[in-house]
C-alpha cells in the first residue's frame, strides 16, 4: 500500500541520517539534516517539487514517488530534518498543528480515555471536547504539574497522555519523564506538544515520550508566513499508523510551505537563543513593575517545577505571561492596544514580538470558570518575545504599562 511504501522510504532514509548525523550537534543538524544537494542540478536548497503526480517507468516501477498526497520530495526533506532535530526516526508533516493533533486522536477508539493538562491550548481543548468527545472518547483535564493527580486518573481505558510543557499560556512545567512512566504502566501513548520549547531547548523522545507534536507555524517556521503541524516518533508501529492516517485523511502540507519551514529551521538555534535572552530580561523587568501582579516564566527559581525545567530544558524560552493588579480586563485591553513594537496578534514564535490577551483570543473557547481555575484570568497578558533590540522592547512595554 502507498503508506507502507512511504514508511520503507523514510525508514531507509532514517538509517542514512542516523549514520551521518548521530554525532553532529544541533546547529549543524538544523542546517544539514535531511537536506542534500539536488542530484540533477547541484542546487544547495531543496527544490520546491510543485507537482501532484509522478511519471512511472512502468506499472509498479517508480522512483519512490507516485502521488503528492502520499509522497513529496520537499515534504520528505523537512520530515527527515524534523526527525533528526528531535532525535527521532520518523517525521510527518500536516496542514496545521491541529491537523497533527487530529491524527493522534484518530489512533484512538470509542471508549478510550485521554488525560491532558487543564491549562491546555484552547484549540486543542476545542478539538478534544467539541469534536472527539461525541465519538465516545473521554477526556480528563488535570493539573499535570502534580504527578500524583495524574496517576489517580490512570486506568485500563487510558490510551493517551497528552502533555504541553511549558503550557500555554501559564507556562507550567510538566515532568515528561514522570509522565512517560505513567504512560508505560498503563500501556498508553505519551504525546508531548513541544511547540513552546522547540527541539533546541527540549527533546521529549529522549525523556520517554512516544510522539512529539509541533505547531511548525511557530518557532520552527519562525517568520509568521506559514501554517503547518508535525509529528515525530521513533516507534515504527506508531509511525506506520501516522503515515496511514496522513495519507488516508489527506491533511498534508504543501511543498512551498515545507520549503519555507526548511529555510526557517536553518536559523532556529540562532533565533531561539535570542528569544531566550530577550525573554529573561523582560521577565525580570515585568516582575519589578508596580502594576504587575504575577509573572509566569519558568526561569524564576520561585516558579513551580523550576527544577524540572532545568533538568529537561536547555533554556527557558521567549514566552512570558503576566497578570495585572486588580485583575481588570479593561486595563489589559488598554495595555495590549498601547504597545508600538509588540503587535497585537494571535500566534507566537516569529522573529517579531507579539502580545495577546488569552481570555479574549487564544483561550476564548474555554469556559470562563474553567480557564480561571488554571490561571487564565481576565487580566492575563501573553507575550511572544521576538528578536528585536531588547532596549526597544523594554521601553515599549514600560510606556504601555505606564
Amino acid at each position: 500500500m502507498l503508506y507502507n511504501t512511504k514508511l520503507v522510504l523514510v525508514r531507509n532514509l532514517a538509517k542514512f541520517v542516523q549514520m551521518k548525523e548521530d554525532k553532529i550537534k544541533f546547529a549543524t543538524k538544523a542546517i544539514h539534516a535531511g537536506v542534500h544537494p539536488d542530484p540533477t542540478t547541484g542546487a544547495i536548497m531543496t527544490p520546491i517539487y510543485q507537482t501532484s503526480t509522478y511519471v512511472l517507468d512502468a506499472i509498479g516501477v517508480d522512483k519512490g514517488y507516485k502521488y503528492s498526497r502520499t509522497q513529496n520530495p520537499t515534504r520528505h526533506a523537512l520530515e527527515k530534518n524534523l526527525a533528526a532535530l528531535e532525535n527521532g526516526k520518523f517525521g510527518a508533516c500536516f496542514g496545521s498543528g491541529l491537523a497533527a493533533i487530529d491524527c493522534v486522536i484518530k489512533m484512538l477508539n470509542p471508549g478510550d480515555e485521554v488525560i491532558s493538562t487543564n491549562d491546555l491550548y484552547g484549540g486543542s481543548y476545542r478539538l478534544f471536547t467539541t469534536i472527539y468527545a461525541k465519538y465516545g472518547i473521554k477526556f480528563h483535564f488535570v493539573g499535570m504539574d502534580n504527578v500524583s493527580a495524574v496517576e489517580k486518573l490512570v486506568n485500563t481505558n487510558t490510551k493517551l497522555i497528552w502533555v504541553e510543557t511549558p503550557t500555554n499560556p501559564t507556562l507550567n512545567i510538566i515532568d515528561i519523564f514522570a509522565m512517560s512512566k505513567l504512560a508505560q504502566s498503563a500501556g498508553a501513548m505519551l504525546c508531548v506538544d513541544n511547540t513552546f520549547a522547540t527541539p533546541y531547548l527540549q527533546n521529549p523522545l529522549d525523556l520517554g515520550a512516544d510522539i512529539v507534536m509541533h505547531s511548525a507555524t511557530k518557532y520552527l517556521g519562525g517568520h509568521s508566513d506559514v501554517v503547518m503541524g508535525a509529528l515525530i516518533t521513533s516507534n515504527e508501529k506508531i509511525a506506520e499508523e501516522i503515515f496511514r492516517i496522513q495519507n488516508s485523511s489527506g491533511a498534508i502540507t504543501a511543498p512551498m510551505d515545507c520549503f519555507l519551514v526548511l529555510r526557517g529551521i536553518k536559523t532556529l538555534h540562532l533565533r531561539v537563543q535570542r528569544h531566550c535572552e530577550n525573554g529573561e530580561k523582560i521577565a525580570h523587568v515585568l516582575a519589578a513593575h508596580p502594576k504587575v501582579d504575577k509573572v509566569y516564566w519558568p526561569g524564576f527559581t520561585s516558579h513551580p517545577n523550576h527544577d524540572i525545567a532545568k533538568q529537561q530544558m536547555r533554556g527557558f524560552g521567549g514566552m512570558i505571561s503576566f497578570t495585572l493588579k486588580g485583575n481588570q480586563m479593561e486595563e489589559a485591553h488598554k495595555i495590549v492596544s498601547k504597545v508600538e513594537i509588540f503587535a497585537l496578534a494571535e500566534s507566537l514564535g516569529g522573529v517579531e514580538s507579539l502580545i495577546g490577551h488569552p481570555a479574549s483570543m487564544t483561550h476564548g473557547a474555554i469556559p470562563k470558570g474553567e480557564r480561571e481555575k488554571t490561571g487564565v484570568v481576565d487580566s492575563l497578558i501573553r507575550l511572544s518575545v521576538g528578536v528585536e533590540d531588547i532596549d526597544d522592547l523594554i521601553r515599549d512595554l514600560k510606556q504601555a504599562l505606564n
